[in-house]
């Protein structure tokens, strides 16, 4: 059986956080939907093309992830549809400090009330990842700081370019 693994997010933009998850999930699932959002409800930084560009060119050309094992994607929609469509069980969320886990918990529990034949897993990025936020990373960039811990050379590349 194929297990494939929703991993959702505004990835405004991709960080190494987000990165330790897909890769510790890619030792767990099959395949991994990086399904990035489109909600009207945010202010992104980053419009959805721009977003998507910036994922895959992280994952594929940066770290030269396995492309057949990891499908980028935007959304709109309930994630609990989303899996649906894509034939999906499991979202996988990343959890970094306790303060995540009170939100995190509770979205579960929405997505278990909406399909309760889905389930949520949560992991870890390291612990040399768990401070970072995207949030953050723009802040760092936009004060002209050094970024390089925190998120690939492609995405470091975009950032600048929105700040520059």
């Amino acid at each position: 059986m194929t297990k494939i693994a929703i991993y959702p997010g505004t990835f405004d933009p991709i960080t190494y956080g987000h990165i330790d998850v897909i890769k510790k999930g890619l030792k767990l699932f099959n395949k991994i939907i990086v399904a990035v959002s489109d909600v009207d409800n945010k202010n992104y930084l980053f419009d959805i093309d721009e977003r998507i560009t910036i994922v895959k060119k992280a994952l594929f050309t940066d770290l030269k992830l396995n492309k057949n094992k990891i499908n980028v994607i935007a959304f709109n929609t309930l994630t609990t549809d989303l899996c649906k469509k894509n034939k999906a069980n499991i979202i996988l969320r990343g959890l970094r400090a306790a303060s995540d886990f009170e939100y995190e918990f509770q979205l579960a529990g929405m997505n278990r009330k909406l399909n309760n034949t889905i389930e949520t897993v949560f992991l870890m990025s390291d612990v040399e990842n768990q401070i970072i936020s995207s949030k953050f990373v723009k802040e760092i960039v936009k004060l002209k700081g050094n970024i390089k811990k925190f998120t690939t050379k492609s995405t470091i590349k975009a950032l600048e370019r929105k700040y520059v």
